[in-house]
């Protein structure tokens, strides 16, 4: 007879182990808690937004804006090119996510309307709102970018401008194609580069015919990356019978037919994802021209100014971003008997880290306030924003990706997994560095500058000499960086940008910043007291005054 053993008694139920040692969730959280950025804004005239900067701040790093941020990104745009009947259509698909970051975006202000705002300071209060917008996501930053930079060469027609720039400038987002002049808001997008030239647009072959109609003209031709397919109107350039021309292409014609606008594909990208970048075919599209034939890079050079503006800009709210999250993770994980934060090899490459960020977001809202200035007719800063912003472009751009991979590495393991948000971030930043002219492109414009427009040189010396004396090794770096001017070739412009970049924000941070900022800055950056790598400051830095001003209170 077999005997049956008796049960065993419950068992209690137990996880293997308790999570402990985690950051906790950084949402909610003020994407506006930066004192660079809010003095800053103060600075650059535009203190009187500082309240809705505040308020976009606490929606930016609310748990729900980045959630949509996270949802974005992971349900990518997708193309129907026809519809169930055989009907072309060329529309793309959002997830959900997309038009609620969109509909945030714009009502902030963050696309066209401050061209329609006449208070002094309303571009720079644009700049900081894209600071700290730029805490959820950057792929809907590209449409409001085009935008806010469509309307200034726009004016180069007036009776279009007539027309689109009151819903340019609009605070109200109106997906869905229709007839543009029915809707509330538009948006805008560009297509520029051929596969055949890219960044060299004078070899692009896309023709343009005219009509019977004076100003408008028929299209036929292929672009090769034309982002944000699904704004309402486009500017585009094409071989007219006087050469390169800028043409205004909407999707929907006044009649209300569609425009031909073939959508051949959307580009697989590194980053940038939850934002469709495509392949338009034109065959017999209708475009109206947008200043004279043969003047289309000229037409759009101001288009050209404020998107490189928006490159620095995104750069910068992609490192402070990061920083943020490097340093949360860093005061809630210990290490070794002791918080991250605490450790002083953690400190120094968190301290630098927020040196690097300072003189990123110190830097953009300088270059916003030039460019408000300059639209409003002020021609030192129209001189100082032509050299300026290259010089930013250039220099901020490449920094993102060595930072973000940097700020990711201080999350160690956790900041490689998708859930934390730092590869998303890490894969975007180095296309702020592409977008809107390689390096080589920034650099070579710098030179261009320099030789054709004396008073860039001029405008960009007079900025740096309003430190003269505080610093002897910024006096110094300027004082090389004149000497070695006139003997700049294309071998050299890339070092030559650089040093032009260090010295600007050295400047900027010796005349605005807290004396530990400046001065570890200016140590590290011009006095060769630094390594090869972030977290390599000097000993004498003030790490824990610069800890303190970065990452404030819970942060």
């Amino acid at each position: 007879m077999v005997s049956i053993p008796a049960p065993l008694p419950p068992q209690p139920q137990h996880a293997t182990h308790d999570v402990i040692n985690q950051a906790s969730p950084l949402a909610p959280y003020d994407a506006s808690e930066d004192a660079a950025l809010l003095e800053g804004l103060r600075r650059e005239g535009a203190g009187w937004a500082e309240e809705g900067i505040r308020r976009l701040g606490l929606r930016a790093g609310s748990a729900e804006a980045q959630e949509w941020s996270e949802q974005a990104d992971r349900h990518e745009p997708v193309l129907r090119t026809h519809d169930r009947y055989g009907h072309r259509i060329d529309e793309v698909e959002f997830h959900p996510s997309w038009h609620h970051l969109m509909r945030s975006a714009v009502a902030a202000g963050l696309a066209g309307s401050p061209w329609a705002d006449d208070r002094p300071g309303a571009h720079v209060v644009r700049s900081a709102g894209g600071l700290v917008w730029g805490h959820t996501e950057a792929g809907h930053g590209c449409p409001t970018s085009m935008t806010y930079a469509a309307v200034p060469a726009l004016r180069t027609q007036p009776e279009l401008a007539k027309v689109y720039e009151p819903l340019l400038t609009s605070r109200e987002y109106e997906p869905g194609l229709r007839v543009p002049t029915e809707k509330r808001g538009l948006l805008a997008g560009m297509g520029m580069t051929e596969k055949q030239g890219g960044s060299d647009v004078r070899t692009n072959t896309t023709a343009a015919t005219p009509t019977a109609e004076p100003g408008v003209y028929t299209l036929r031709g292929h672009k090769w990356f034309t982002s944000a397919p699904m704004c309402d109107v486009f500017l585009v350039l094409a071989q007219a019978p006087g050469g390169l021309s800028c043409f205004l292409v909407p999707r929907v014609l006044p009649d209300g037919s569609r425009n031909t606008f073939r959508i051949q594909r959307l580009k697989d990208k590194l980053g940038n994802r939850s934002n469709a970048s495509s392949e338009p075919e034109f065959d017999g599209t209708v475009a109206w021209l947008v200043g004279p034939e043969g003047r289309g890079v000229k037409t759009i050079i101001e288009m050209v100014n404020c998107t490189r503006l928006d490159c620095v800009m995104m750069s910068a709210a992609l490192m402070r971003k990061t920083l943020v999250e490097a340093g949360h993770h860093a005061r809630h994980r210990s290490a070794f008997g002791a918080r991250l934060i605490d450790q002083p090899l953690m400190r120094n490459v968190l301290a630098d880290l927020a040196l690097e960020s300072e003189a990123a977001t110190t830097l953009t809202l300088r270059l916003a306030g030039a460019a408000d200035r300059a639209v409003r007719g002020d021609a030192g800063e129209q001189a100082f924003r032509r050299i300026a912003t290259a010089v930013g472009k250039y220099w901020v751009t490449k920094r993102g990706p060595a930072f973000t991979a940097e700020a990711l590495e201080c999350l160690g393991g956790n900041g490689y997994v998708e859930d934390s948000g730092m590869p998303r971030h890490y894969r975007e930043a180095p296309l702020l560095s592409i977008w809107e002219g390689s390096g080589n492109v920034n650099a070579l414009d710098v030179l261009r500058a320099l030789a054709r427009e004396p008073g860039a040189a001029e405008a960009l010396f007079a900025e740096l000499a309003l430190a003269r004396g505080a610093d002897a090794r910024l006096d110094a770096a300027v004082t090389a960086l004149k000497d070695g001017l006139a003997e700049t070739d294309q071998l050299g412009a890339r070092r030559l940008v650089e040093r032009m970049a260090l010295a600007l924000q050295a400047s900027l941070l010796v005349r605005h910043a807290p004396s530990a900022v400046a001065d570890a800055f200016c140590a590290s950056r011009l006095g060769g007291d630094w390594g090869y790598a972030f977290g390599t400051l000097p000993g004498t830095a003030g790490l824990d005054a610069i800890l303190e001003r970065a990452l404030p209170g819970g942060n």
